[in-house]
């Protein structure tokens, strides 16, 4: 089999003289590095060993985000899974509760005692779906929580339980809030 370079000069594109002067060369080459004891670098495989590498770190990247969008979307399916599970009935619903959700109030129909529950901490109030499609479900506050654990914007409302703490200044905290005060 020819070499390039017999190729090149059966080609015509390269002449006797300019194929010796690069043997020449490439031999005082090899003749220096030899005796010098270091070996010389080709800058051609140098930089391919450093495309090679930033190539390397691209693909390290990218295959980070990937895991990251992946992981996003098994917490996504879980949280849903957590409020399909866990979700109460809301159907015989007559008393309106109304909440602040992105700087809007909302309302939702629930029963009484589901009411009386989400004010005294024992239920809270969750969002499905994106900020267009949110679909308000109730659960219990332990489910909450661990949904919570997961994705903080799912949970919209969780009340503290029993909050009785009163300002030593406050004006008002010998008088009583009405029960049937609705906002």
């Amino acid at each position: 089999m020819a070499s390039l370079q017999d190729q090149l000069l059966k080609a015509g594109l390269v002449d006797k003289h300019k194929a010796k002067l690069a043997n020449k060369e490439k031999q005082k080459q090899t003749n220096l590095a030899r005796k010098s004891g270091s070996k010389t670098v080709n800058a051609a495989k140098a930089a391919a060993q450093q495309r090679h590498a930033e190539r390397v770190e691209q693909d390290r990247v990218l295959n980070q985000k990937k895991q990251d969008v992946a992981r996003q979307k098994a917490i996504g399916a879980q949280v849903k899974q957590l409020i399909e599970v866990n979700k109460l009935d809301r159907n015989p619903g007559e008393v309106s509760y109304s909440f602040e959700y992105e700087n809007t109030v909302k309302n939702i129909l629930v029963t009484e005692d589901q009411k009386n529950h989400l004010t005294s901490g024992h239920l809270a109030i969750v969002v499905t779906g994106t900020t267009r499609g949110s679909q308000f479900e109730i659960v219990a506050v332990h489910v909450a929580q661990k949904i919570a654990e997961r994705d903080e914007q799912s949970v919209v409302l969780l009340n503290d339980k029993d909050v009785t703490v009163a300002l030593k200044d406050d004006p008002y905290a010998a008088y009583q809030i009405p029960d049937d005060l609705t906002w």
